[in-house]
Parts: C-alpha cells; structure tokens; sequence
C-alpha cells in the first residue's frame, strides 16, 4: 500500500519570504510546487498566450511577442472582474503542473508543498493537511521589496489589498513562521515544522487506519 505524503500550504505577505521557506523545505526533501514560477510558465503556452492577446490586445505583449507581466498586472490588480478572469484561465494550467509534479514525487519524499500567493483565497488551503503562513513585519517585507522589486509602499498595498488581509491569511495557518533576514532563525523553525507536521500526519494516519 502507498503511504500518501503530508500536503502542506505556504501563505504570507507579498515579501515575508515564502520562496526562502520553500527553499528550505526543499532542501528537507519536500517537492515544491510553486504557483508563481508556473504562472510564469502559464504565460508562455500558446493558447494562453492568445486568448490574452485577444482579451487585451498586442499591447500587453513586450517587443518579443511575449506576454509583459507588468502590462498584464496594470490591467488585473485594477479590475476585480479582470483577475478572475485570467485565474480562470491560468489556475487550471497550474494545477494540471502541480499535480503532475506530485505525482512524479520520490519515494523518499518528506512532504509535499504547495507554494502558492492566493493559497487561501483559491481555496488551495483545503488540499492541504497544515497551512503554514510565513510573517514579516511591513517594514521588512517593503525593504526587500524595493531591493528585489523595485515596488513602493503604494504599489505593495495596491497589491495586497487584492488579496485576503493578512490577518484573515494569518488566522487560517497551522504554523505561524517569522522571518526578520535571520535565516539560521528562521531554518530552525522550519526544520521544527515540518518535523512537528510529518509526525502530527503520521499519527493521524495510522488513527485512520485502526
């Protein structure tokens, strides 16, 4: 019989460090599936690629012919209707890859991780057997932000009022990790929440299979 591994969500602020957490999951022997590197990817198949084009004209596209994310950004972070429209159009492709790559898991896999900006408000939360939600002050996150980004304090607003309120996010997380820059502080705590996850699943499971 096939032991099923731990599904486990990532949530937080746009810049607490999601990515980093993932990559140290990773490095535990988790396969991540990250939403946002397979959104780009969405972007790129040839019937996405056109329907976007139909939808918004060859002005979302950059001087390659590929679709500009920024352009594409401007149109749905000011239009509700807009975003729910491009989810519906891009969440399927990403799930088909997540799926795909769990499927492909290792068998000396420890968990599997899905790595994903709108885990909750896409209702991702509930394939997940614990959530952890990745916590930064505002202050840390808009200075990694202006480094890595470029954004202002407007523009992370902008984007995050788009989004559940943090937190609602924090609320609905089993594991609540903090990331202030100190990454030996913040591998500890992973370390200790996957160990704590993976051994809270197990018992469980053998509950279930009594």
């Amino acid at each position: 019989m096939t032991t099923r591994l731990p599904i486990i969500g990532l949530t937080g602020g746009i810049g607490s460090g999601k990515s980093t957490v993932a990559r140290l999951l990773e490095e535990l022997g988790c396969v991540v599936s990250n939403s946002d590197a397979d959104g780009r990817a969405a972007l790129t198949d040839p019937l996405i690629h056109e329907t976007i084009v139909t939808w918004w004209g060859p002005g979302v596209l950059n001087e390659a012919g590929a679709v500009d994310r920024t352009a594409v950004a401007e149109i749905v972070f000011n239009d509700l209707s807009e975003r729910r429209r491009l989810e519906g159009l891009t969440h399927p492709w990403i799930e088909a890859r997540r799926m795909e790559r769990f499927a492909a898991a290792p068998p000396d896999a420890t968990a599997l991780v899905i790595d994903a900006p709108l885990l909750i408000e896409a209702g991702l939360h509930r394939q997940c057997d614990a959530v952890i939600f990745v916590d930064a002050s505002l202050e840390t996150r808009l200075t990694r932000l202006v480094t890595t980004r470029a954004w202002s304090d407007a523009e992370l607003r902008r984007r995050e009022d788009s989004q559940l309120p943090l937190d609602v996010k924090r609320s609905k997380a089993d594991y609540v990790l903090r990331n202030e820059d100190d990454l030996t502080a913040l591998s500890t705590q992973v370390r200790a929440t996957l160990e704590t996850i993976r051994r809270r699943f197990s018992s469980a499971s053998r509950q279930d299979g009594d």
